[in-house]
């Protein structure tokens, strides 16, 4: 490589790294609790104990439900969604709010969480927006209390981490050819120490780097995608409800549920959106399934139940852009392989924050 090349590609490597540096380094110690979500929360906040129902026990409609929580709520709120948590067989989340679309910009007003078993109907947790450690992660991780602004700059910083690290291997090569693998020249000072370990480290943490970086991106498109989703697919399945009057009597949410079972008999139901939801519409409930193999849980599908008469109306295919987003993000989090792979991740997070240190 003549040497006018490779200083450009080292003033490549260097901004966009020095660039980038503080917010990556954000993002990996936020990222850090973030791999064990579920743990922590399940040790600072436990699930409540579930009683015991007597055999033979009829248990609640969705519909009674949906109704307590809106009656626990100041009237004129609405229902948003329902959620199953998998690691949860007998509960029901009910999320409602004042409006059925959150805000542009701010809060989402009267945002409150109810969470019931579906065997009794009894109340087993009901919070407003979480405002505890991890909502405090995953807000800075997310988008930095900035909204969307925040978020698509986080995935900028993404794409110069992508580019510092090819860049870095660009500059690494000619310079080790001189020195064996994993060389660290312990006995040239401290300077030259942190230079080798930031190479080896970042050598040998280049490609899941680059995965994470890159995945870490394409979740920062999750907004644009969707409002692409219901621009384009979606619309043109709501398009024969353009010009219907909203909806004065719904469908019982037994009958919707039920319609999203049969719509997808090999898949389970675990998030519903009501109508007036962005991608519900006016006229629609729409169901989210997904599979039961490792593979197929991490995508869903959804489907459009029409909410007047309860039936399904369409089953739209997920485009590719949403594929990627669904499948980009275990490979995020690294939560598809369960405590052992977590605790892959967590090392090599903590081996990016020892390079991004190093390289300073």
């Amino acid at each position: 490589m003549r040497s006018s090349t490779l200083r450009q590609w080292i003033w490549v490597h260097k901004w966009s790294s020095l660039v980038s540096m503080l917010f990556l380094l954000m993002l990996c110690i936020t990222g850090l609790p973030l791999i064990f979500g579920h743990e922590i929360e399940d040790w600072l906040d436990p699930h409540p104990s579930e009683a015991g129902v007597a055999p033979g026990t009829p248990a609640p409609t969705l519909g009674s439900i949906v109704q307590k929580a809106l009656a626990a709520r100041p009237a004129g709120h609405v229902a948003v969604s329902l959620f199953f948590p998998e690691d949860e067989p007998h509960a029901l989340s009910v999320t409602t709010a004042e409006t059925a679309r959150k805000p542009d910009r701010g809060e989402w007003p009267g945002l409150y969480f109810q969470s019931f078993d579906q065997r009794t109907g009894e109340v087993l947790k009901a919070q407003g927006p979480d405002t505890g450690f991890m909502s405090v992660m995953f807000r800075l991780h997310f988008d930095m209390y900035a909204g969307l602004p925040g978020t698509l700059f986080l995935g900028a910083m993404g794409l110069l981490l992508v580019v510092a690290v090819v860049s870095g291997v660009v500059v690494y090569t000619p310079f080790m050819r001189k020195l064996d693998f994993a060389t660290v020249r312990v006995a040239r000072g401290p300077r030259v120490l942190w230079i080798d370990l930031h190479n080896l480290l970042g050598i040998v943490t280049v490609a899941w780097v680059v995965v994470v970086g890159g995945t870490g991106v394409i979740n920062t498109l999750n907004e644009p995608l969707f409002a692409q989703w219901r621009a384009t697919a979606a619309a043109e399945v709501l398009m024969p409800y353009r010009n219907v009057p909203p909806v004065t009597q719904r469908a019982s949410m037994d009958a919707v549920m039920a319609s999203a079972r049969a719509a997808a008999p090999n898949r389970e139901v675990y998030f519903m959106q009501f109508p007036g939801t962005p991608n519900a519409g006016a006229h629609h409930f729409v169901a989210f399934t997904r599979g039961t193999t490792p593979l197929t849980k991490r995508m869903p599908r959804m489907a459009l139940i029409d909410a007047q008469t309860g039936k399904l109306s369409a089953m739209p295919d997920m485009p590719w852009y949403l594929k990627a987003l669904f499948l980009s993000q275990p490979l995020h989090f690294g939560d598809y392989g369960g405590l052992p792979l977590k605790i892959i991740w967590a090392l090599l997070t903590l081996i990016t924050i020892v390079v991004l240190g190093s390289g300073i």
